[in-house]
């Protein structure tokens, strides 16, 4: 026990101390990390607000481009999309109803392919069957966005793709997909999906969200992992010494 002459008393108890030590530097670690992710998505939304007043590029000269010149880019593409050869990206929610984002390759006229998302479609109610998706026959003009999904997809294990059209992924990997649509009918393809518009023929439905939570939303998860740090400290304090009893001494001498 260590006293000073104000009557501070300081009783150290390894155990809360080593529990306050972990936790307190955990949590301040995870506030600045949500702040981390408010700028992250503050930046996101603000390229794709540039980017949008920009006219669309063709998407052959985009071929070799880097990500960072990419993201969100406004493209336009001719072509013909492949019949009955298309990806299902699972677990996509809207409305509160679960369904897929239909993912077709679209065979490029000037060769190539890209991966065009055309929105999403509901699911049925039955696992083990997908759903019905409108086919788009004959040559068309698309113009949509580059998309480049921030950080790594989650995965609880790696996905299987047995190469049967169509095909239900649980996330956009390029590096996978590639190859089964160069088998399917050649040439290379483009390394990004690319995110049709509303007004573009083979849209379905298609209110992209930008960013999955918003900046604000990051910002008020920061200030509750910093409250708890607080909290945790005054309780430690409090707990282990005898503050309290010298605020109330204090309080009840000033009445």
């Amino acid at each position: 026990m260590v006293e000073s002459k104000s009557g501070f008393q300081f009783d150290f108890e390894w155990r809360i101390a080593l529990f306050t030590a972990i936790l307190v530097p955990f949590m301040v670690s995870l506030g600045f990390w949500q702040l981390q992710r408010a700028d992250e998505k503050s930046a996101m939304a603000a390229a794709f607000d540039a980017r949008q007043n920009q006219l669309p590029a063709p998407i052959t000269s985009l071929w070799d481009q880097p990500p960072g010149m990419l993201a969100y880019m406004p493209v336009q593409m001719s072509g013909r999309f492949l019949p009955d050869a298309y990806f299902l990206l699972d677990n996509q929610m809207r409305g509160g109803q679960v369904g897929y984002e239909v993912l077709d390759v679209l065979q490029l006229n000037s060769g190539g392919s890209v991966l065009v998302n055309r929105g999403w479609v509901a699911g049925g109610g039955d696992r083990q069957s997908l759903p019905s998706v409108p086919r788009i026959d004959g040559p068309v003009e698309i113009t949509g966005h580059v998309y480049i999904a921030p950080g790594s997809p989650f995965l609880l294990a790696e996905q299987q793709l047995d190469g049967k059209w169509p095909m239900r992924i649980q996330a956009v990997e390029m590096e996978k997909l590639a190859p089964l649509v160069v088998a399917l009918q050649g040439g290379k393809v483009f390394p990004w999906p690319v995110r049709i518009n509303a007004d573009a023929r083979g849209a379905l439905v298609t209110d992209w969200q930008i960013v999955n939570m918003s900046p604000v939303k990051h910002q008020a998860y920061a200030v509750q992992w910093f409250a708890m740090a607080a909290v945790l400290l005054v309780y430690y304090l409090m707990r282990s010494s005898n503050v309290w009893q010298l605020l109330r001494g204090t309080l009840r001498r000033s009445d």
